[in-house]
C-alpha cells in the first residue's frame, strides 16, 4: 500500500469548483443552469491583449523566461502600481507567478510550521486556511462580521496575536463577502501592528479596483513602516477577465531587512513551475499599458448587477443583503428561511437550477450566509431571482 505525507490529508478544496463541476454536468443532462457560484467575470477578454500573446507567439516568443518574469512585464506593474496607490516599488520586487494562489501558496508556506499560529479572514477565501493546515500550522480566524459591513476589525484582529503568530491575512476588497475596509481601520491595524514585529502580513488585493459608491480600496503598500515585511497579491485574472491566463503578481520585500523573501520566492518558482509561460507576459504587458476602456464598461455592468442583486435579495422571504462596497460578490443571510446554507445550495441547484455557494465553505462563521456572484447578466441574475423567490415561497 502506498503512503502519502499526511500533510496532503489535510489538504482542502475551494466549492466553487465543484459546484461548477455539478452544474455543469446538470446543463449537460439539459437541464438550465443559472451559474451564480463561480468567481469569474463573464466578459471576454479584451481583443487587444488576445492579439498581444497571439503576436508574440508568432514572433517567436517560445522559449523560458526569467523565474520572476520578463523585466518589461514587470516594469509594467511597477508603473501600474504606482498609478493606483501613489507608491513606487521597483520592479527588483516583482514577482510573476502562474495565478494569484501561488502568491498564497508561497507566503504561507514560508511561515507555516507546526507550533506557529496564522491569522486568517472568516469567512474568506477557503485556499487560505487549507495552506494553512497543510503546513501544519493553527489557523486563526480573524471573524469578519456582517454588522461590521465586512470589513476587519482593528481592535478583534490585534487581540488574537500572540508571541507564536508568524502571519496575518488580510483581504479588502473581499472575496466572499464583497466587503471594503475603511482607510482609517487599516491605519489603525497598521499602527497596532508595531507591537509585532515577528508578524509578516499578506495582503490579498486582487480586487483593487472593484469598488463602488465612492469607496476606495486602500493599499497596505502606503505603510512604509510595515514594507518589510509585506507580501501583496494581484494579478490580471479579475480586472482584465483574464482568470483561465493563469497569471498574477505580487510584491514582496526586497533586502536584507526583509529575510530575503523574495530570493526565497524566486528559488522557489526554479524548483516548482520554473517560469510563467512567455506569450501570457506579453498579454500582461497589453492589459496594463493598453486601453482600460474594457475595464470600465466591466465595472459599470458590475455596478449594475451589484444593485439589481441587492433589490432582489431584500425582496425574498427570509434573506436581507447589505450592499457590498468591493468585488463581485453579495453575501446575503438567509437565517430567517430556516435552512441551513449548504443545504439550501444544494436544494437550489438541484430543484432550481441556481448555482450558489453556502457560506460554511467559507469558514465556520459563514453558516446563515450564502455567496452569489454577480459576474452573470443582468438578464441572467433576475430569472435566477425569480427561480429562489419560487423555490422559498414553496
Amino acid at each position: 500500500m502506498l503512503h502519502t505525507v499526511p500533510a496532503f490529508d489535510r489538504l482542502g478544496e475551494e466549492n466553487a469548483f465543484a459546484v461548477l463541476a455539478r452544474a455543469t454536468a446538470l446543463a449537460h443532462q439539459g437541464r438550465d443552469i443559472i451559474n451564480l457560484g463561480i468567481g469569474q467575470p463573464d466578459f471576454q477578454t479584451p481583443p487587444h491583449i488576445v492579439e498581444a500573446a497571439i503576436k508574440a507567439l508568432r514572433d517567436g516568443h517560445h522559449g523560458y523566461t526569467p523565474a520572476n518574469g520578463l523585466l518589461a512585464l514587470r516594469e509594467a506593474v511597477a508603473r501600474r502600481t504606482l498609478s493606483t496607490t501613489g507608491i513606487e516599488v521597483s520592479p527588483e520586487s516583482v514577482m510573476i507567478l502562474p495565478g494569484g494562489k501561488p502568491t498564497m501558496f508561497a507566503a504561507i508556506l514560508m511561515f507555516g510550521e507546526p507550533g506557529v499560529e496564522i491569522l486568517y479572514p472568516d469567512p474568506g477565501f477557503p485556499i487560505y486556511r487549507s495552506m494553512i493546515e497543510f503546513t501544519g500550522a493553527t489557523p486563526i480566524p480573524v471573524p469578519i462580521r456582517e454588522e461590521n459591513g465586512f470589513a476587519f476589525s482593528t481592535e478583534e484582529t490585534l487581540a488574537l496575536i500572540t508571541p507564536k503568530t508568524r502571519l496575518l491575512i488580510l483581504n479588502s476588497p473581499a472575496n466572499p463577502t464583497g466587503g471594503v475596509t475603511p482607510q482609517d481601520e487599516i491605519e489603525k491595524l497598521v499602527k497596532g501592528l508595531e507591537a509585532h514585529p515577528q508578524v509578516a502580513i499578506l495582503s490579498d488585493e486582487i480586487y483593487d479596483v472593484m469598488t463602488y459608491d465612492g469607496e476606495k480600496h486602500t493599499s497596505l503598500l502606503r505603510f512604509p513602516e510595515i514594507r518589510d515585511r509585506l507580501v501583496v497579491l494581484n494579478g490580471w485574472s479579475k480586472t482584465w477577465a483574464m482568470t483561465g491566463w493563469r497569471m498574477g503578481w505580487s510584491i514582496w520585500p526586497n533586502g536584507e531587512k526583509s529575510a530575503d523573501l523574495y530570493d526565497k520566492i524566486r528559488k522557489l518558482a526554479v524548483n516548482c513551475w520554473s517560469c510563467v509561460n512567455a506569450p501570457t507576459q506579453f498579454a500582461g504587458i497589453a492589459a496594463i499599458d493598453g486601453p482600460q476602456d474594457e475595464v470600465e464598461k466591466m465595472m459599470h455592468a458590475f455596478d449594475r448587477r451589484r444593485k439589481v442583486v441587492v433589490e432582489g435579495l431584500n425582496a425574498l422571504p427570509g434573506i436581507s443583503c447589505i450592499i457590498p462596497k468591493g468585488a463581485f460578490y453579495a453575501f446575503p443571510n438567509i437565517r430567517e428561511t430556516g435552512w441551513k446554507a449548504k443545504k439550501l445550495a444544494s436544494a437550489l441547484l438541484d430543484d432550481a437550477g441556481v448555482a450558489l455557494i453556502g457560506g460554511p465553505d467559507f469558514g465556520t462563521l459563514g453558516e446563515g450566509y450564502m455567496r452569489l456572484s454577480y459576474a452573470n447578466s443582468e438578464e441572467n441574475i433576475l430569472r435566477a431571482l425569480e427561480r429562489i423567490e419560487r423555490f422559498l415561497k414553496r
